[in-house]
């Protein structure tokens, strides 16, 4: 999302690193650039004008005066401000309320709230274990209710059932009767957008506002919708008490503005970033470990705990067993592996919270591996029976070519699965049989010598 940005504040960062000392020139120099950084990224006018007024104030201070490394003091002024920009030091988002806790989603129509529902709903479901149900007040859209429930069914979330004839507010107050019912934690309401902020919209979600009471009322906008989500924001937060702000789309080729302009502008934090269409494509949004990342210096801390959340213990138990008992890793085994690492957000998702070399884009590193090479390789193993997928070693001429072509690919492409994964297999049977051990061993000797 931050791409344009990052790459300029990069830039700035890198020139000042290897400086001895800091001049009011070298800053004043520093300071253009990293505006210069903000405008290009769409950063709202009054926006950039405080952050500009607040770090040229601490750069031209007494702390970088008096540091032995000005230009590293420069970059840590930049990154907490950053932070501070984003969000600052928020408390999260916390489930300490009475149950059922009454979230309510606002946003214009195209932001992706119907999605954000489910994602949101997959995610409390995951962190809190919470029982969570969704309704859908969206009494004009066409099919969006039937769209939500089959997102809920997707989710394992309930889902209240309604009729588009009923008024918003009704569907809200028997979508909370229905969760005391179920016991359900969590309420989740999905509210109708329009194509263009008008009237009508705000007064519709005042009323709906004032009916629940909702604990949490959240906007939702589009990260790539620059300076326009910045007055869609104001509106919103001028109508209802907005608590937080959902950033959808944030892997799409968006320059970032959005997310620095709208906290400033609404007073709300951001709490999460959705990426994509997969329900797991819902994130915390941390403003410092974000201003890391826009800096080029990683977010690891973020990738942990999304591997901790997103890969499943029991499984990657069940696999060690099986290879510490000498069994074969199998195609079937290689499908997941593949599975996890398009869920943790593809090669490039990773690589964007790890911090890399000056100059090393992850995006140009991720695309040396093809992703869509993985989506055909689980596509080819799909195709598979699974006894083919236990025992490779009976895929014949005559049982490659219905494979492939079930997939839609060539015999090619699975020859070289199959060598990859007899590649694979090979190295897992070695470790099973000790050789990490042994070879860790040997470099320990080595050492020793």
């Amino acid at each position: 999302m931050f791409d344009t940005l990052s790459n300029r504040l990069k830039a700035v960062t890198d020139r000042l690193r290897g400086r001895g000392r800091l001049s009011e020139d070298n800053i004043a120099d520093a300071v253009r650039d990293v505006r210069r950084a903000l405008l290009e990224a769409d950063v709202a006018l009054p926006v950039i004008r405080d952050f500009i007024a607040r770090v040229r104030e601490r750069a031209l201070g007494a702390e970088v005066a008096r540091s032995l490394n000005p230009g590293q003091v420069f970059i840590r002024i930049l990154h907490a401000e950053l932070a501070e920009t984003l969000g600052g030091a928020g408390g999260g988002f916390e489930l300490r309320h009475q149950p059922p806790v009454v979230i309510l989603l606002a946003g214009l129509q195209g932001a992706g709230k119907t999605t954000t529902a489910a994602k949101l709903a997959r995610f409390l479901q995951r962190r809190d274990r919470a029982r969570v149900l969704l309704a859908s007040l969206d009494t004009r859209r066409p099919a969006a209710m039937e769209q939500l429930e089959q997102l809920a069914a997707r989710a394992g979330a309930a889902f209240c059932a309604a009729s588009p004839t009923q008024a918003p507010a009704q569907i809200a107050r028997q979508a909370l009767d229905e969760a005391r019912r179920l016991q359900a934690g969590v309420v989740i309401l999905d509210t109708a957008g329009r194509s263009r902020l008008d009237a009508e919209l705000l007064a519709e979600l005042r009323a709906l506002h004032a009916e629940c009471r909702p604990q949490e009322c959240l906007f939702v906008v589009d990260s790539m919708a620059g300076q326009d989500a910045v007055n869609v924001a104001r509106s919103f937060g001028e109508a209802v008490p907005l608590t937080g702000v959902v950033l959808t789309k944030a892997d799409g080729d968006a320059r970032g503005g959005a997310a620095l302009s709208v906290k400033a502008v609404t007073g709300a934090p951001i709490l999460f970033l959705g990426t994509g269409e997969d329900l797991d494509g819902l994130e915390a949004f941390h403003p410092e470990r974000m201003a890391s990342r826009i800096l080029g210096m990683g977010d690891v801390l973020s990738l942990v705990e999304q591997v901790e959340q997103q890969v499943d213990r029991d499984k990657a138990e069940k696999l060690s067993r099986k290879l510490r008992r000498g069994k074969g890793f199998d195609l079937e085994d290689l499908r997941e592996q593949l599975q996890q690492m398009l869920g943790l957000g593809g090669l490039e998702g990773l690589l964007d919270k790890l911090p890399l070399p000056g100059g090393v884009d992850p995006r140009q590193l991720a695309q040396q591996v093809d992703e869509r090479g993985i989506r055909r390789q689980i596509a080819l193993i799909d195709s598979m029976t699974p006894q083919e997928r236990r025992f490779p070693k009976i895929i014949n001429g005559g049982r490659k070519r219905r494979i492939a072509a079930g997939a839609g690919l060539a015999v090619p492409d699975l020859n070289r699965l199959l060598k990859q994964h007899a590649q694979m297999q090979k190295m897992m049977k070695k470790l099973s049989k000790g050789g990490l051990r042994k070879a860790l061993g040997g470099m320990s000797g080595r050492r020793g010598r």
